[in-house]
């Protein structure tokens, strides 16, 4: 799937005209964290979202620097702060430097961005417009919708292998586990190093498409003791 499966669209988008208060009340009424701001042929500028709005004198929540922080702290970063904190305006508050992503990307690509970058969403443009929006809860409504079908496979013996091949793509020792299968449940038997060795090797046995069930057998190899299996 990709961007264009998932987004939300239209945007509920703000001007950078508008005022701290608005973009506030909007977030609330339309029950969003966050909001593109967008110039008026809809090209994205920035974003405001609930953090940009948590430090306001208004609410009594501003953030003040001890005094022998501010003897070195940066000019530019204490006036942005002071923007931050105090601007009226849209352009004032939104973060700036945006990651967008295009429609064609992968909900992959946009599980990773969202990871590693530490955010919630991200904007999805075409050619520099803003039409639709990804959050980490449109990856969950994904997930929803790609739920599995159980559909079982030709036969037992087609499923065995199939979990066979997916326990060694664990990454776990599977030298000492067993996998039998009958009318679709399986069976997991064996020794497993590590209590994480064993969850992976089940969470990928009731992964396969066709088990109707998982029935695990595999006992722990206590700390150091070598199998003789």
């Amino acid at each position: 799937m990709q961007a264009k499966d998932v987004m939300t669209s239209p945007v509920v988008t703000v001007s950078p005209e508008a005022t701290v208060t608005d973009v506030a009340r909007l977030l609330l009424e339309r029950h969003i964290s966050a909001a593109p701001v967008v110039d008026g042929e809809g090209h994205l500028l920035g974003i405001v979202s609930e953090g940009d709005l948590m430090r306001r004198p208004e609410a009594g929540t501003e953030r003040h620097a001890s005094w022998w922080l501010s003897l070195i702290s940066d000019a530019q970063n204490e006036a942005r702060e002071y923007l931050k904190s105090h601007g009226l305006h849209a352009r004032d508050v939104m973060t700036r430097h945006v990651l967008s992503v295009d429609e064609e990307a992968s909900l992959q690509d946009i599980a990773t961005l969202l990871e590693k970058e530490r955010i919630k969403r991200v904007p999805v443009v075409r050619q520099g417009k803003v039409v639709g929006i990804v959050s980490r809860a449109n990856l969950l409504q994904a997930l929803v919708a790609q739920a599995r079908p159980v559909t079982p496979p030709a036969d037992d013996r087609a499923l065995r292998q199939a979990v066979l091949d997916a326990i060694r793509s664990t990454g776990a020792r599977t030298l000492y586990v067993n996998v039998v299968v009958s009318d679709g449940v399986v069976h997991l038997w064996g020794l497993a190093h590590s209590a994480e060795e064993k969850d992976a090797m089940c969470v990928a046995a009731e992964s396969v498409t066709g088990t109707r069930q998982l029935c695990e057998r595999i006992n722990l190899i206590p700390r150091g003791a070598t199998s003789t299996t």
